[in-house]
């Protein structure tokens, strides 16, 4: 099945641009658009509830043409981005990305393994560059009095304590529970553990 893949923001005229382009570029390379899938992106400062390739992705099947128009609709940062391809890459769906002519045929594919890895490039390079801003945001909220990492007496030590500032990334990333899990080699029920008992959630969304 070939799936359009339309990101909804207030600007209906957006919505009509990208539905032409991937019509015509169906049209153009002999495929036919059996339906649209239409994503609402929540604007910066919106809780958001489902982290990374949440519902949307689940709704794909192996085998599935997933158009869009640009990279840019996927999401607001290269992690975010990227979490969505590397979702949709280990689900068997063919992403066909119109404006950066990339057509990600599925993990074994080479083009996909280099495009991967240069958006793992990227993603390291962002989290680079807000790393110093997360570390004075802790900072600020230890001075504050909020207690951060484990509780005094309650809870062991964890492998992913040394990565909190990473986690803390990813969380305003919007990066998925999975995608943490094969980042760190640990299990995804480990980080939704770690995230609830640091309370690292509540620090994301009072920034």
């Amino acid at each position: 099945m070939v799936v359009g893949y339309i990101r909804i923001s207030a600007d209906q005229q957006d919505e009509i641009s990208q539905r032409r382009v991937i019509v015509e570029y169906a049209s153009h390379n002999r495929l036919r658009v059996s339906r649209f899938l239409e994503v609402e992106t929540p604007s910066r400062g919106t809780k958001i509830k489902t982290k990374g390739p949440g519902r949307w992705v689940s709704r794909l099947r192996r085998g599935d043409i997933l158009i869009v128009s640009e990279l840019s609709r996927l999401g607001r940062s290269i992690i975010e981005i990227m979490s969505h391809v590397d979702g949709l890459v280990r689900r068997g769906v063919r992403l066909i990305v119109i404006r950066q002519s990339l057509d990600l045929k599925g993990p074994d594919d080479v083009q996909t393994k280099a495009t991967i890895s240069v958006f793992s490039l990227l993603a390291e390079l962002e989290k680079d560059l807000i790393s110093a801003r997360t570390r004075r945001a802790l900072a600020a909220k230890r001075e504050e009095g909020m207690t951060l990492g484990r509780p005094k007496g309650s809870l062991g030590k964890s492998k992913l304590d040394p990565r909190i500032s990473e986690i803390i990334d990813l969380l305003k990333d919007k990066a998925s529970y999975s995608f943490m899990a094969r980042r760190f080699k640990v299990s995804v029920p480990t980080v939704i553990n770690f995230i609830k008992t640091r309370n690292l959630v509540e620090l994301t969304e009072k920034e």
